[in-house]
């Protein structure tokens, strides 16, 4: 197999993966705004301004991806995917909805593992 054709369209998996919910969140998408009181986020104002800086994150994480894939923004997305995958049922929808979304999570830790785990601190940022 060609592991860097695997890296790449993983890449390319996972940065459009984190465009598109990136971009959802810098256009404030209501039903994710209305999942903030659930956190004890209640001002709609602030979580419309949290949402906007998760997106601008998601965008530069997802760019990041496509020009260096640096083990620390993968290990960041595959938390940061899986997290939002389980705020699915947390807020009430089907536990069908987190399952569906492992590959949001998954792409990237397979991502990260293809690179390689990193032996030293350093290497995480590199």
């Amino acid at each position: 197999m060609n592991t860097k054709l695997i890296q790449w369209i993983l890449r390319i998996a996972v940065a459009g993966e984190f465009i598109g919910h990136g971009v959802f969140a810098l256009q404030g998408k209501k039903a994710w705004i209305e999942w903030f009181p659930t956190f004890g986020i209640t001002d709609l104002e602030l979580a419309r301004q949290l949402l906007f800086l998760i997106g601008l994150m998601d965008v530069a994480l997802a760019t990041l991806i496509l020009i260096k894939p640096i083990r620390i923004a993968l290990l960041w997305m595959a938390f940061w995917g899986f997290w939002t995958a389980l705020v699915r049922p947390i807020v009430g929808e089907p536990i069908w909805d987190f399952i569906e979304r492992w590959a949001n999570w998954g792409a990237p830790l397979v991502l990260l593992l293809l690179v390689g785990w990193p032996k030293s601190f350093k290497e995480w940022f590199r």
